[in-house]
């Protein structure tokens, strides 16, 4: 008896007006769309992982930088998390810091093999603003980074139902052109040509809907870890103006 509450997806229907539509101005629109849903479902399961393996790495970064009583702690001890946005903004900062503080750039090792080769060392506003400006860049390229292969999603959601609906005008079209041609006005003879143009319609809407859904909550997650790696640029450079800029 519960089987016959569930609606029951008119699968056979859809195939039938797929036969019937014209190759050109349905089938192979709807073939189009099939595939592009294929690609924007793949965006959309990859993106969602690699964004809550970036948050949760990012939080376990965050956590152990504040932790550590020095801002140069987490390089020193070569603790690394790569899955983070954050750590990649902290490690371009470590790796500028230690270009102004040895007046070279191929000097960092030698610099940050040791803790004590930070002892007394200080640094003047315009290296921290290097600095500054450095942590900025990672966090440009760390945004350009996340947000990759998310414009086929917003393609996918503008694209999809213009397209359907240029098969469903089309189609309607050889509809109406195809009966003034036999000149049958018979509800019967135009319907399968109907009823297979109004398909790329359907079916440009079953890929726009789930994809605009999707891009909103990955644009959403995105926007958040930009604001908190941001936020963490300014926490690093204000650390390491407590710690290394002269008074």
């Amino acid at each position: 008896m519960l089987d016959c509450l569930i609606p029951v997806m008119p699968l056979a229907d859809l195939i039938q007006a797929f036969r019937t539509s014209n190759f050109m101005s349905g089938q192979l629109i709807v073939v189009i769309l099939v595939i592009a849903s294929i690609v924007a479902w793949s965006v959309m399961v990859t993106k969602y992982k690699e964004l809550r393996l970036a948050q949760a790495a990012s939080q376990r970064f965050q956590n152990a930088f504040r932790g550590e009583s020095h801002p140069l702690s987490l390089f020193l001890k070569e603790q690394r998390y790569p899955q983070s946005p954050l750590f990649k903004v902290y490690e371009a900062g470590c790796t500028a810091l230690g270009g102004e503080l040895t007046e070279g750039r191929g000097q960092n090792a030698d610099l940050f093999s040791t803790s004590r080769g930070l002892e007394g060392r200080k640094l003047n506003q315009l290296q921290i603003e290097v600095v500054r400006r450095a942590t900025e860049r990672s966090v440009a390229d760390e945004a350009l980074l996340m947000e990759s292969r998310m414009g086929f999603l917003a393609t996918a959601v503008s694209a999809s139902p213009l397209l359907g609906l240029l098969g469903t005008v089309w189609g309607v079209l050889d509809a109406f052109g195809a009966m003034a041609v036999t000149g049958s006005a018979n509800l019967s003879s135009v319907a399968p040509g109907i009823s297979g143009a109004l398909l790329t319609t359907v079916v440009g809407l079953l890929v726009a809907l789930p994809s605009a859904i999707g891009y909103n909550i990955l644009t959403t997650t995105i926007r958040k870890i930009a604001v908190q790696m941001d936020n963490f640029a300014q926490e690093f450079v204000a650390e390491l103006q407590r710690t290394f800029v002269r008074e």
